[in-house]
């Protein structure tokens, strides 16, 4: 048992759209509220646990600010943190405040947190957010989108993973591209801060990382591929004395591909195209793929992300979707790779996005996916043995059959002959083995990574396409011989609607439940959330995201070997828009439970946080919360008359719902 000096501050962002310039597509209108308080929108998550001050334990405590920039008109245009921008007289005379070039503190450390802070007001869409130190990307969020009111979100990320790039200069790049005009006025005003401190027994983390990336830093910008468009490959000549290697993949759909899991089969994209129109196809399944010189090396099914802007006003104010302000990374163990990687020759790591390609008869084959476009990138942690080793071993054994699909569709009509409904499902499966005997500075063993991974997907269109009900369920197991396992599962149904009266008014009614369990056992590369639990003592909490934090005794905790996630959502939402004036209601629940397994006592666990929060109408009603033992209730409020609207008269009503084009 230990004792800690922590900071925790909770709150929650927006989701996004595009890396790339585009004039939003779905007419949404960027909801004002009719409120006049500043909102606070939070990510319901762990928390992230900071010193708040310096003691013996901790050694030096040091705060530096990375970025303080407002993102405007910010298409092409990142921040960079190796120019200074000259915002006023303030800036310029207090430059460390302007500058966001990175040096390290002067101090040792092996842990650092990262708080993220936004305010906006106005009218705008949802944006991704891509950092970069350097050519290496290490944080993805996306934005809340603006009230006229104003709003404010808050996030706390662990960084210590990233605890070899900190411990050197870095040009800090922070990608957001915003649109600025007479209709969308939301102007991102940030703030980035990094806490470095010491803690003991801190895990080990790589001694270099390498990125696969399109490593555009020299020229200022952001780095992430765009596939279909790009060929997502780097090579690297890797050093010889390599015990470990861990790559990471880091992948969210845009445009035609934000709502991937609600796409139709390729062979049916036409079924309502006099109705609706055409729709988004490359079935509702999705894989990103890692290839070590053109060879499956692993693969991850990804987390069908809702931005806040997404499926329907209403649904995520104040209360963001699950990962809408970090987006979750994915990670493959390549250590069997070693004995084929390690021999001084150039290897090619390259990023892939597949999807399926039906000929209608009930048989698919993978391709790349058709839709525009996935944003993509990843790391490489390389975890080094003794200086002047040399890591041998057995050619890897790789079997990476292809996935296993049943696909099944039908098609009704009406009397007059139109297509009046379409119901299709799709189920896959896949395994992975890679296995090797690797000989290096520490001795010889058999290393290994296995994946087992099942999805099914079912979708009805009904009405001419006007009403969509989908239900999908992932579940996957990964696990590697360093003692990692990861075991997870992410299932969502959505519900969505509209109708348009003959005065040309439009409806849309739209509910969800979805959710996400994620354990993860063993040495992973990202910090699992127990970290900051294993060394703990005087706290301050920021109670339901609210800016004033309390200070806490958090103490006697046991040391954990295992974290185990789970959450869920439940939602609904409805949207008026007529000639004069258009409202939002919605309903947004919550259950989040995270909890530590204890060393030594794999079935013996600890709860560490709980939360289950409630919002109506953009207000938060019910709100409590249980950080190791002691409770936090948050008063509840009355609830708004709903969320005042932009007219969004003239949009697609298929493009409102993110389905298909305006």
């Amino acid at each position: 048992m230990r004792s800690f000096l922590l900071l925790c501050v909770l709150a929650a962002p927006h989701f996004a759209s595009s890396v790339l310039p585009r004039v939003p597509e779905h007419g949404f209108g960027k909801r004002q509220t009719s409120s006049s308080g500043i909102t606070v929108d939070f990510q319901v998550t762990e928390p992230v646990l900071t010193p708040s001050e310096t003691n013996d334990q901790y050694g030096c405590v040091y705060t530096k600010v990375l970025m303080e920039h407002d993102f405007a008109y910010s298409y092409g245009a990142p921040f960079v943190g190796a120019k200074l921008f000259l915002r006023s007289v303030e800036c310029q005379l207090t430059q460390h405040l302007c500058l966001g070039n990175y040096t390290p503190p002067p101090c040792s450390f092996n842990r650092v947190t990262m708080n993220f802070t936004v305010t906006s007001s106005g009218r705008q869409f949802d944006r991704l957010g891509l950092m970069y130190l350097g050519d290496i990307e290490v944080f993805r969020t996306s934005t809340a989108e603006p009230t006229a009111s104003g709003i404010i979100w808050t996030y706390v990320k662990e960084m210590q993973q990233y605890d070899v790039l900190w411990k050197a200069d870095q040009k800090i790049i922070f990608d957001l591209g915003n649109l600025i005009d007479s209709t969308y006025t939301g102007i991102y005003n940030t703030i980035l801060t990094a806490t470095f401190f010491t803690i003991p027994d801190s895990p080990a983390t790589a001694d270099t990382i390498l990125p696969i990336s399109a490593m555009m830093s020299a020229d200022n910008q952001g780095s992430a591929f765009e596939v279909p468009g790009q060929n997502a490959s780097v090579s690297y000549i890797l050093p010889k004395n390599v015990n470990r290697a861990v790559v990471s993949l880091l992948a969210c759909g845009q445009s035609t591909e934000e709502f991937w899991y609600t796409n139709v089969l390729t062979s049916e994209e036409n079924t309502f195209a006099a109705t609706t129109g055409a729709l988004y196809g490359g079935s509702p399944w999705r894989e990103v793929q890692l290839l070590i010189d053109g060879q499956l090396a692993g693969v991850s099914w990804p987390f069908p992300v809702i931005f806040t802007g997404g499926i329907a006003p209403g649904l995520w104010r104040p209360i963001v979707g699950i990962d809408a302000f970090d987006l979750r990374e994915h990670e493959i163990d390549i250590t069997p790779w070693l004995p084929a990687i390690l021999d001084r020759e150039a290897h090619t790591f390259e990023i892939r996005v597949a999807s399926l390609n039906d000929d209608g008869m009930g048989h698919a084959t993978l391709v790349e996916t058709p839709g525009s476009y996935w944003v993509v990138s990843g790391k490489i942690f390389l975890f080094l043995g003794a200086a002047g080793s040399v890591t041998t071993g057995s050619k890897p054994v790789i079997n990476t059959p292809p996935p296993t699909f049943t696909l099944s569709s039908s098609i009704t009509q009406d009397a007059t002959g139109a297509n009046q409904s379409l119901t299709y499902s799709v189920a896959a499966a896949r395994e992975i083995s890679i296995s090797s005997t690797i000989k290096t500075s520490i001795g010889t063993k058999v290393v290994s990574w296995l994946q087992k991974l099942e999805y099914n997907n079912f979708d009805a269109l009904t009405d001419q396409g006007l009403v969509q009900l989908t239900i999908q369920s992932t579940n996957g197991s990964d696990v590697g011989t360093s003692g990692y396992t990861n075991t997870y599962g992410y299932p969502i149904t959505v519900n969505s609607s509209y109708s348009v009266s003959a005065s040309g008014a439009l409806g849309i009614n739209a509910s969800l439940t979805r959710g996400l369990d994620f354990n993860v056992y063993g040495p992973s590369v990202f910090p699992s959330g127990i970290q900051t639990f294993n060394v703990t003592s005087p706290s301050i909490f920021a109670v339901g995201g609210r800016p004033a934090p309390q200070s806490i005794q958090v103490s006697n905790l046991p040391l954990f070997s295992a974290a185990l996630l789970s959450t869920t959502q439940i939602a609904s939402a409805q949207y008026y828009s007529s000639p004069n004036v258009s409202y939002s209601f919605g309903t947004t629940e919550q259950f989040f439970s995270f909890e530590g397994v204890e060393v030594g006592s794999p079935g013996v666990t600890d709860e560490l946080y709980s939360r289950h929060v409630k919002a109506v109408n953009a207000t938060v009603v019910e709100d409590s919360q249980n950080l190791v033992g002691m409770t936090f209730g948050v008063p509840s409020n009355t609830p708004g008359s709903g969320t005042l609207l932009q007219n969004n008269m003239g949009t697609g009503a298929r493009a409102i719902l993110g389905r298909g084009p305006a």
